[in-house]
Parts: structure tokens; sequence; C-alpha cells
């Protein structure tokens, strides 16, 4: 896959009216395990009313809006939809927003999503024998419960800037996010990043800014880090060979925060990054490439 180019802005393709407020879409529906961008404004002849917050309920969770960087030039707020890549497809997923404004009033607006398939690849991955110990079932399942506590962390702080995130190095996407893999023949599992084609030691960049919540040794991802960025957007970079960051570290985008190495479940060197949405993985590639505010 080529390396991707973040998109310039762009009009959304669908919205909803209500009394005083818009909710724009900025996509026709959501492929399984890709993020989705949405609006809501206050409707023009409306005087000076502003949004003070908004929030969206959509799969079950409670999604907070976010500003942009320059407030003075765009007043409205955005926020994040993230299907899961196991997410069942539906033509219909209800979509509340709870809209609150700087007088006290609220207003709802409401709609529907689209699910759709993923574009998921099949893979089959030998392990030499010295780590295939890992491919165990109740190893996996422990390591992303640990994990699930950590991506579900939801901070009301936009650590990212107007540049949006990139990739941790600058070289060739190789193994896709979503993939079904087999391990040895014998063994099943979803791949939940990117692998990334890079030598042992290169460096690796934090994607955007924001704050480390973990840093450590994990069985399978080897030694790991995790950046929450805000707003439910967070990044994890695996197999490190060395950590320049420790946990609680705010980190700038483009900082170096560790090395690649061959730490974990690899079958030799390289680099495995994932970035999650609201608690559940999505496609990172499709997600730097996304317009966003």
């Amino acid at each position: 896959m080529p390396l991707p180019t973040r998109a310039t802005r762009i009009p959304p393709e669908a919205s909803v009216n209500g009394e005083r407020t818009r909710l724009e879409l900025y996509f026709r529906a959501l492929n399984q395990g890709r993020a989705g961008l949405v609006r809501v404004s206050v409707m023009e002849n409306q005087g000076d009313l502003a949004i003070a917050n908004a929030r969206a309920r959509f799969l079950g969770k409670f999604i907070d809006f976010f500003p942009t960087d320059d407030p003075a030039a765009d007043a409205s707020l955005y926020g994040l939809l993230a299907p899961g890549m196991e997410q069942p497809t539906l033509r219909e997923n209800p979509l509340e927003i709870y809209v609150t404004f700087s007088d006290g009033r609220r207003e709802t607006l409401t709609t529907s999503v689209q699910i759709v398939l993923g574009e998921f690849i099949r893979q089959v991955v030998t392990l030499p024998p010295d780590t295939a110990y890992l491919l165990d079932a109740a190893t996996e399942r422990n390591e992303l419960a640990q994990l699930a506590s950590v991506f579900s962390t939801f901070t009301l702080q936009k650590y990212w800037d107007a540049t949006g995130f990139s990739l941790p190095v600058n070289t060739a996407l190789t193994s896709p996010f979503g993939a079904f893999r087999t391990f040895n023949e014998a063994y099943n599992t979803r791949h939940t990043g990117w692998d990334l084609q890079i030598t042992f030691g290169a460096p690796v960049m934090a994607s955007a800014g924001g704050r480390v919540i973990f840093a450590g040794a994990l069985p399978i991802r080897g030694f790991h880090v995790i950046i929450d960025h805000g707003y439910g957007i967070l990044t994890g970079y695996s197999h490190l060979s060395t950590s320049h960051v420790t946990r609680g570290q705010e980190v700038a985008k483009g900082q170096v925060i560790g090395t690649v190495g061959s730490s974990g479940r690899v079958s030799g060197p390289h680099f495995h990054w994932e970035l999650a949405v609201n608690g559940e993985f999505v496609d990172g590639a499709r997600f730097v490439s996304m317009w966003m505010p």
C-alpha cells in the first residue's frame, strides 16, 4: 500500500437539520474498523447563539465532541464515530447528538448510520520455535483485556494540532490492519494494526502530540508504548528495542519515542503500529489520510 497522504478539507456527504443546529456527516457509510468524522454547528439566523458542548450516543457509547484549533474561525464542534472491525453490518445504526447551548438550552439531533463490511484479507504467518509458545489463546485474551482498559481512555483535552496525524516511521506499509491471521497453520487471530517495513534500531516517532499512558513489556506486543492524543484517539507502538519515554510524559508530534526491535511475538525485527478511537481499533493508515480539524 502506498504511503497515506492527508486529505484537504472536503464537503460533508450528508446533513440533518434541527431547530437551531445542523449535523453534518463526512461519510456515506462506515466500514468496519474505520473512523468517520461528524460536525455540529449553529444554523444561520440564530443571532449570537453558541454551542457550549455536544455529545453523541452511537453503538452504545457516549462520545464527546472537540473544538477546532481556532474556535473564532470555526465555532463548530466535531466528533469521531468508530465501529470496531467485528461490528455487525447493519443498514441503520441509531446516532443521537445532544447539544447544549451557551444559554443553557438543549437540542437533540437524530439520524442513522450504515455500517458495511471492512476490506480485510487473510494471511498465513510462521513463527520460529522460540516464540511459538506465545500462540496461546489465554495469553492473547489477557493482553487484549489489559489493553482494553487503556484504550478506553477518553481525555477531554485535544493534544493534536492542525497538522493532524502521521505515520510513526516514513516507510512502506506491509501487513494490513484487520487481517485474519493464521499462525503456524493452527492459531487464528486478528491484526489490530499495520506492520511497517523498517530495520532494527530505526527511530520511531509520535504520530501526533499527546501524553504517554503506557510504556512497558507485554507478551505479544513486546515493549509497547501507548500515547493518548485526547478525545478518544490513542496510538500504540509495538516490538520496540528501546523506549525514550515514560508514563505521564507529554510528547510532541514527530518526537522520537523509541527504536524498532524484535521483542514480543515476532518472526524477526519489525514494527507494529495501531490506532484506536473510542476504544475500538481502527485502520490507522486510513485515519492519518482523513482531514481532521
